[in-house]
């Protein structure tokens, strides 16, 4: 009998494509994630068939031959990347954002891009923003650079279930040699404590966030004592800028994923159209409780892609 976690490691990385401009970066991207995770490749396009919504295609419609070629070439592209890679491919028809998710549900990890430069919708799309909610698997968004240097940037929370993120993020920075960055994100109301001063009640305030941040890391430099870590409070009104620079310098955000959650809003809503005209790290979402599972196995030699799914 399979425990659950050696059935995790059997799971593929998933990679959606649609065609922009990005799309061969981040099938890259995916690519590295599959071969460093010893886990085999799956890219998935979504035909958009005849959809005729507020965002549909103008001009002719995509032909399911043009899917199946985009794939043909994103499996190519991954095998000369990483040739000994387990790489399959799946056409799919219907709603982008339901297929991921579903794909999701059989997946180690989800890959994606944001929109290309469209200054009038957020900058994420609509289908990457769904599943930074809605996926069951980890999800990490390209955005137009994967840096080979700078910190793992962890955006640190004191809910339940929290955990998983911290030791996604952990992991990341040990197999990468990066220094982590907790971040831990911290109101005040203005309201001082009772008996104390206003000046006095932000400081008290600050200290008790400061104290849930150090509890939330508790016992994690043990387990990972080559990970070298800087906490870092940053109060709710500077968290827009801190989030700009980090995705300039870090090179990975980590994050939980929820169905709602201001952090993950700023990354791909107002903040994310700012970021956009700039060179920003991907982001990585972890849901609650993730467990995340060990390398799967040796990477297999090359198989051919699966014959495309036609609906």
């Amino acid at each position: 009998m399979h425990s659950v976690v050696s059935s995790k490691r059997d799971l593929p990385v998933v990679v959606g494509i649609d065609g922009s401009r990005s799309h061969p970066e981040t099938v890259d991207l995916a690519a590295d994630q599959a071969a460093r995770l010893r886990a085999p490749l799956l890219i998935v396009h979504v035909w958009p068939g005849h959809y005729s919504g507020a965002f549909r295609i103008r001009g002719a419609f995509p032909t399911q031959d043009d899917g199946a070629h985009l794939l043909d070439l994103a499996a190519r592209r991954a095998r000369l990347r990483i040739p000994d890679l387990d790489v399959s491919t799946e056409l799919a028809g219907g709603s982008a954002a339901q297929v991921l998710v579903e794909r999701s549900e059989r997946a180690r990890l989800l890959v994606v891009g944001h929109r290309d430069v469209i200054l009038t919708r957020p900058s994420w799309g609509s289908t990457t923003a769904y599943l930074a909610h809605h996926g069951s698997c980890p999800l990490l968004v390209h955005r137009g650079v994967v840096p080979g240097r700078g910190p793992v940037v962890l955006a640190v929370s004191t809910r339940d279930g929290a955990a998983a993120t911290t030791r996604y993020a952990f992991d990341e920075a040990a197999a990468t040699g990066s220094r982590l960055v907790a971040l831990h994100v911290w109101t005040y109301t203005g309201a001082a404590s009772a008996g104390a001063s206003p000046a006095g009640g932000f400081a008290v305030a600050r200290r008790a966030a400061d104290a849930r941040l150090a509890e939330a890391l508790e016992g994690w430099d043990a387990r990972f004592p080559g990970v070298e870590v800087e906490r870092l409070l940053v109060h709710d009104v500077d968290i827009g800028y801190t989030l700009e620079r980090a995705s300039r310098r870090g090179r990975l955000l980590v994050a939980g994923m929820g169905r709602s959650g201001r952090f993950v809003e700023l990354l791909y809503g107002s903040l994310g159209g700012t970021l956009l005209r700039q060179t920003a790290c991907p982001v990585l979402l972890v849901p609650p409780g993730w467990t995340v599972p060990g390398p799967a196995r040796a990477a297999r030699g090359t198989r051919r892609p699966a014959a495309a799914r036609r609906h």
